[in-house]
């Protein structure tokens, strides 16, 4: 991961959230791209669901053109698989995937609710 593209600094993570620069790595190519990601545990699976969209690419675009891909999804924070769906309306790929995300996630203490 190169450091130019957590520089800036420009990046918010909520309680279970993150937004902000991801490289993503489909087969050989890399794309630098914005993201905004959530997620939740699901206690039938016992697993973490994160999920979110990627800001227009036009240049990842044009490699998937509208198709379904997987991949790696890296921030300054981890590295994760994932699953990115068919473009929305404005051109913007949703992105999902199980497990460990590639943000932190809050850690939430006490006897459940």
């Amino acid at each position: 991961m190169t450091a130019d593209l957590w520089a800036d600094g420009d990046w918010y993570r909520g309680d279970d959230g993150y937004h902000g620069p991801a490289r993503l790595q489909l087969g050989p190519a890399q794309f630098d791209v914005l993201v905004e990601l959530r997620g939740f545990f699901q206690p039938i699976d016992g697993r973490y669901h994160w999920y979110g969209r990627l800001a227009r690419n036009d240049r990842l675009a044009e490699a998937l053109g509208g198709q379904r891909a997987v991949g790696v999804l890296e921030t300054a924070q981890g590295a994760s698989l994932c699953e990115l769906s068919e473009p929305d309306t404005w051109g913007r790929y949703r992105v999902s995937g199980t497990s460990a995300p590639p943000f932190p996630v809050a850690a939430k203490a006490g006897p459940p609710e």
